[in-house]
């Protein structure tokens, strides 16, 4: 009763090792294919991407100019003003 208690059993679990490995090669086939869209993906960029991109760039230098405005107004106000300043009430030289 021994031995025949687990002869018995082995067909019973083959489907489920069968189910296991067709899982995975269902799982494992479109690896490749995953991968090769996510490579051309990561070098590729779309048009949409470059305008956010354009766009940081430009809204990043509108800051600093505008960090260099307030800075030379600043330097004006305070009556100490670079060369490179425009100073609204400093007469020109």
């Amino acid at each position: 009763m021994r031995f025949l208690l687990p002869v018995l059993l082995i067909p019973a679990l083959s489907g489920c090792v069968v189910g296991q490995v067709a899982s995975t090669a269902v799982d494992i086939a479109p690896l490749p294919v995953k991968a090769a869209s996510a490579g051309v993906d990561a070098v590729t960029t779309s048009q949409a991407e470059a305008d956010q991109k354009r766009g940081r760039e430009l809204r990043k230098e509108e800051e600093r100019r505008g960090r260099e405005a307030r800075k030379a107004a600043e330097r004006c106000r305070k009556g100490n003003p670079l060369p490179t300043d425009v100073c609204e009430d400093r007469a020109p030289r």
